[in-house]
């Protein structure tokens, strides 16, 4: 794991913070210091935005960089905010238990007044675009996209982090997202079936553990829950086996603040002490990394991965925020016994350990998709444009760019020459002058690598 930056507490005035990954690419991280809830729409289109004292959404487009007002019509302040998982709703929750769902394609807004008698806490979709609610006063209600409700039921505690999951039965087969799965007074975990209304679960763990302070389903049917003292646990909720502890850890002596599971990575990354631990989910007893933040002397706060588990980000008690790199891309290329590959998201290294060269380490203009090396140039590049560098004896300099008239596959170097394949045609032009040699030809896929071999043995 390597530390990408980081953005220190000056910058929020030492205010606890809030973040959320762009869904999908993961290319924008939202982070502010003061507002009450924020979640980007299922595409990574829209962030929607609430704040305290105001009875405005606020949405801001990453396509346009235009941020637009909504106002939510009912006058209360604002206490919960989610998109929908699979549509284009916004659910919006209020201190006097009213609810605004709004629908961003239609821009039609449904009120919905008395959804609950207090402030709406948590909440959850699912693919069904089912909406589940829990409140202040111990309720939780199941909507549909129409705001009318289709179940609700009382509960002891106060919920918190309310889930939807896939049920599993016995013969491992799921059905649809019909679980519900809610933390009660930090204590237990209540697991309430859509389909089996009647026969709720309550699971209890050793007070010795202290709080839950965050669960994740994953795999089949389990659960990873982190207690406030350290403690994780993994439990199954098959039919035959429900509440089975399977995985039992002190991950951290004092503290646990977040768990994150990256299904993408098969990892989780836990948080406390000053550290951060990952671990395989097929085999937790293996420890794939520990890091150390040894500044942060306040504790640590949220982990987040980026859907792709490229990227982790680390919010902090004092109001810092780290982002880690976790997964790069596997890229490379050879020229000869010269060998180039990328060791960063924004920088490649050029080696040589047959004639003994000391590697190069180049700095790019772009995280790349793909990576050429020639005798003299290394070229990377991403969509439809590649940079061109000159490997010097003793510095690396920027050459040009280019565009190509469609998605780039692969380019080859020659001493003089750039090969480049792209949506069946192969365009050839020469890297060091202002003017160019262009010659596109429409190519079966193996006559396209003998152009490009053919380019790149030209004497």
């Amino acid at each position: 794991m390597k530390r990408i930056f980081s953005l220190l507490e000056k910058t929020w005035l030492g205010a606890p913070i809030q973040f959320a990954w762009q869904k999908t690419s993961g290319n924008y991280l939202a982070v502010t210091g003061n507002c009450v809830a924020m979640d980007w729409d299922k595409d990574g289109d829209v962030l929607a935005v609430i704040a305290e004292k105001s009875s405005c959404i606020y949405l801001w487009d990453a396509n346009t960089n235009k941020t637009s007002q909504l106002d939510n019509g009912m006058r209360d302040q604002m206490s919960f905010l989610l998109w929908s998982k699979v549509g284009s709703f916004l659910a919006v929750g209020t201190v006097k238990g009213n609810l605004l769902i709004y629908n961003r394609q239609t821009s039609r807004k449904i009120p919905v007044l008395g959804k609950h008698t207090k402030r709406i806490t948590c909440g959850c979709w699912n693919t069904e675009n089912l909406l589940a609610l829990g409140g202040e006063d111990k309720m939780i209600t199941v909507s549909n996209q129409e705001g009318d409700t289709i179940r609700q039921t009382q509960v002891r505690s106060e919920p918190s982090n309310i889930q939807f999951s896939l049920m599993k039965t016995d013969d491992r087969t799921s059905a649809a997202e019909s679980m519900i799965s809610v933390v009660l007074g930090k204590k237990a975990l209540f697991l309430f079936n859509l389909n089996d209304p009647d026969n709720p679960a309550d699971l209890e763990f050793q007070q010795d553990f202290g709080n839950i302070v965050c669960y994740n389903w994953y795999g089949d049917g389990r659960i990873m829950i982190g207690f406030s003292r350290g403690h994780f646990v993994v439990v199954s909720t098959h039919t035959g086996e429900l509440g089975q502890e399977i995985f039992q850890a002190r991950n951290h002596k004092d503290n646990l603040t977040s768990i994150a599971v990256s299904q993408t990575l098969n990892k989780v990354a836990t948080c406390g002490d000053n550290c951060i631990k990952i671990q395989d989910l097929v085999d937790l007893k293996d420890m794939y990394a520990i890091l150390s933040l040894d500044e942060e002397n306040k504790g640590l706060g949220t982990l987040s991965w980026t859907d792709d588990g490229q990227l982790l980000a680390l919010s902090t008690q004092r109001g810092s925020l780290h982002v880690f790199l976790t997964k790069l891309p596997i890229l490379g290329d050879a020229c000869s016994t010269r060998i180039a590959y990328l060791t960063s998201l924004l920088e490649v290294t050029i080696a040589n350990p047959i004639e003994g060269e000391l590697p190069i380490t180049v700095s790019v203009d772009v995280e790349p998709n793909f990576v050429a090396v020639g005798l003299y140039h290394l070229a990377v590049g991403m969509n439809n444009r590649a940079w061109f560098y000159v490997l010097g004896e003793n510095a690396v300099k920027k050459l040009k760019d280019m565009e190509y008239l469609g998605t780039v596959a692969s380019i080859c170097l020659h001493s003089d020459y750039a090969a480049a394949l792209f949506e069946g045609k192969v365009q050839l032009h020469l890297k060091a002058k202002s003017w160019m040699l262009k010659k596109n030809v429409r190519l079966g896929f193996s006559q396209q690598w003998m152009i490009s071999a053919v380019s790149y043995a030209m004497p």
